[in-house]
């Protein structure tokens, strides 16, 4: 097009009349089929970028701020208790799972209890995550002294054995695996996301480790504090793990206000609330839940503060 306007604008007199208003005319269809095919390429550029934002992995309606408050998500949940005579490298636990299989398969996340608990102190993580499209296997371990490293080898065993052996292995999509814990079972989950960096996701719950520093983990991990831990502090926890994080990671650290140490046993808004969008964004790839991530959350009756980076792009 270029090329005949080009070759047809040149010249040293003057077309008539009905020349140039026929050029002009020409030119002026000319241009409304460039307008077009532009369109048109505009259009085509469109449709590839349209349908890779198409993401396969979402699960669930779009989320509302009220959806992941909710008690329970839009997904009806079963569960299956898994006896340690049946495993090895951990001491059993309770697999939750939504009940339908309409939707293909789910992330996993394994979640370990804190020094001298048993599941039964993170059994209310299972069908909250659950219900929201994840399997969850809230886990016993060997025994109730475990370290963190042993915790997090058995976070590892229990997601293995999800994956690989257990009843509901045809639900999940084994590429799409996280790990949480409370205590030291937080402090497992960073040792099990430093030994493999193909987790997903990692959340430590007022974590306890006397390893405070991480840079060589690669999974993208929400570390969550409490103003009032008294038995892991902040200050030589919580801050210090996050802190030590790369910086070119996903990573966030919430710090609850008026909390405990314990306040992870027992249910939790706050916390349900941005674990649900941090696995949502992270284990399912699902942009939709990054308005709950960034811009950063403020300081609130419930959040003490918040720090991080938005998400990065997938």
């Amino acid at each position: 097009m270029q090329q005949f306007t080009s070759e047809n604008s040149g010249g040293a007199h003057s077309a008539p009349a009905h020349h140039r208003h026929g050029k002009g005319r020409f030119r002026s269809l000319m241009a409304g089929l460039a307008a077009l095919l532009v369109a048109g390429g505009l259009s085509t550029v469109a449709t590839p970028a349209a349908r890779a934002a198409d993401n396969p992995y979402e699960r669930g309606p779009a989320p509302t701020t009220a959806s992941i408050e909710a008690p329970s998500g839009p997904y009806a949940v079963s569960r299956t208790a898994v006896s340690s005579l049946g495993v090895t490298g951990f001491g059993g636990g309770t697999v939750y799972y939504p009940t339908s299989t309409s939707d293909g398969t789910f992330g996993a996340v394994a979640v370990s209890p804190g020094f001298t608990a048993s599941q039964s102190s993170i059994a209310w993580l299972g069908p909250r995550l659950a219900s929201q499209g994840f399997v969850v296997f809230t886990i016993d371990t060997l025994s109730r002294y475990d370290q963190p490293g042993s915790r997090g080898r058995q976070l590892l065993a229990a997601l293995d054995y999800l994956t690989e052996r257990s009843t509901v292995r045809g639900r999940i999509d084994s590429s799409r695996l996280g790990v949480m814990g409370h205590s030291m079972g937080g402090g497992g989950s960073l040792e099990a996301a430093k030994s493999r960096p193909s987790l997903q996701a990692a959340i430590p719950l007022t974590g306890w480790n006397t390893d405070k520093t991480w840079p060589e983990i690669q999974t993208p991990t929400l570390v969550v504090g409490a103003d009032g831990d008294t038995v892991a502090p902040v200050a030589s926890h919580s801050e210090p793990f996050y802190e030590s994080l790369p910086s070119s990671l996903d990573k966030a650290y919430l710090e609850l206000n008026n909390a405990t140490h314990y306040t992870p046993n027992s249910s939790n808004t706050t916390i349900a609330k941005y674990s649900i969008s941090w696995l949502k964004r992270f284990i399912d790839n699902d942009t939709r839940y990054e308005q709950f991530l960034c811009p950063l959350p403020r300081p609130s009756l419930t959040i003490e503060e918040y720090r991080g980076n938005c998400p990065h792009a997938s």
